[in-house]
C-alpha cells in the first residue's frame, strides 16, 4: 500500500547547517518510526517557510543515502502569524502499515502544528 508520511521541525536559524541538521533529524525520526527503506520511497516533498532560504532541505539525501529517491523543495504559503523557520516533509512510500499505524513526526516546537497526532 502507498502511504503519505508527514513531519515537520522548527530549525534554529536560516543557516545551511541548521537547515540540514534539522532536516536530517526529522528524516531519521520518520525512517526509524516507520521502518522506511529508500527502495520503497516513491518521492519526497519538502516545504519551508519563507524565512528559510539558505539551503535546500533535499540536500539531506547525501546524509541519509537516498541518492536515487526523487526529492523536491517548495515554499510554504506565507500565512500571517504562522510558526517561523519550519521545514515540512511528505514522504510517499510503499508500506505494510495501515493508515492509523503511520507514525508522523512533528518534532520540538513543530509538535504544536499537529496536536491531534500526539501519542
Amino acid at each position: 500500500m502507498i502511504r503519505g508520511i508527514r513531519g515537520a521541525i522548527q530549525v534554529d536559524a536560516n543557516e545551511v547547517t541548521s537547515i540540514l541538521e534539522g532536516t536530517e533529524k526529522l528524516m531519521r525520526a520518520l525512517i526509524e518510526a516507520n521502518s522506511i527503506h529508500a527502495e520503497d520511497v516513491a518521492s519526497v516533498v519538502f516545504t519551508v517557510t519563507a524565512d528559510l532560504n539558505a539551503a535546500f532541505p533535499a540536500e539531506v539525501r547525501k546524509r541519509i543515502g537516498w541518492d536515487f529517491v526523487p526529492l523536491l523543495c517548495a515554499q510554504e504559503i506565507p500565512v500571517p502569524d504562522s510558526m517561523p523557520r519550519i521545514v515540512r516533509v511528505l514522504v510517499t512510500a510503499e508500506t505494510q502499515l495501515g493508515q492509523k499505524e503511520i507514525r508522523h513526526q512533528y518534532l520540538g516546537a513543530a509538535e504544536a502544528l499537529r496536536k491531534d497526532l500526539r501519542s
